[in-house]
């Protein structure tokens, strides 16, 4: 049953950097169930959206709800998939355990993970083809293995809601094609994914929702709708509508 409240919420964010502001005044309504493209020139604000829906870079206003309530009581019901480069992959530990630790969010302090926990990394790790480097450290593994891997540990948290930030990045097309369908089958299972994405020839292939940043919104909505040449050419100025594929 879709959840009625909207996924995310949210209120007159504004982020800035050395009181330079780096997203403006953004009101979001996200509903359960999309699957949402975040895109925009470079330095309109996309990470740094994520990053302050997240708590991980401190807003000047406004505020973030997840499924009605504050973000930070409830933590729990958010996965994040943060860029690859910015993941210290020399980090001493194998794949499986990477993705076994999606598991400790909801086990708690106290509890380690048992069969159950091990039963899903090793399904999660097969759903992104990834199964037979279980035992690999993650410095093994090339850049589009990297990104199979934390999809498969935010697989395992079995959040109603993800945060992705940039996951086809340097990845190789077969790799895209994987994690998209994953994204899809979430999408059908009625969970929400958000999605910071560079390629605007696949936005219309991939998503069904689309918001449009240029430190302010310049639009949000369903992708038929929203993801036109002129609030492209609003982001990104009079030669991006090309690039819409």
């Amino acid at each position: 049953m879709m959840n009625p409240l909207p996924a995310v919420e949210v209120h007159d964010l504004t982020v800035a950097y050395h009181d330079q502001p780096v997203l403006w005044d953004i009101d979001l309504v996200i509903p359960a169930g999309v699957l949402m493209a975040v895109v925009g020139p470079n330095g309109a604000g996309k990470t740094t959206l994520i990053k302050a829906m997240l708590g991980l870079v401190p807003p000047v206003s406004g505020d973030v709800l997840i499924h009605g309530q504050p973000y930070q009581a409830n933590k729990r019901s958010v996965a994040y998939v943060p860029q690859r480069g910015s993941v210290d992959w020399d980090f001493p530990t194998t794949v499986f355990d990477v993705v076994q630790m999606g598991t400790y969010g909801r086990l708690g302090w106290f509890r380690r993970p048992g069969a159950a926990e091990r039963e899903l990394t090793r399904d999660a790790l097969t759903r992104v083809e990834m199964a037979a480097y279980a035992d690999r450290q993650i410095s093994q593994l090339s850049g589009g293995q990297q990104q199979r891997v934390f999809l498969a540990r935010a697989m395992v948290q079995q959040a109603p809601v993800t945060f992705m930030d940039e996951p086809f990045q340097g990845v190789d097309a077969v790799t895209e094609r994987t994690i998209i369908t994953i994204l899809q089958e979430l999408r059908a299972q009625g969970r929400t994914v958000l999605v910071v994405h560079h390629d605007l020839g696949t936005v219309r292939e991939y998503f069904d929702w689309v918001t449009i940043l240029n430190v302010r919104k310049i639009a949000s909505g369903p992708t038929a709708d929203v993801f036109t040449p002129a609030h492209i050419t609003a982001a990104y100025g009079e030669r991006a509508a090309g690039l819409m594929g």
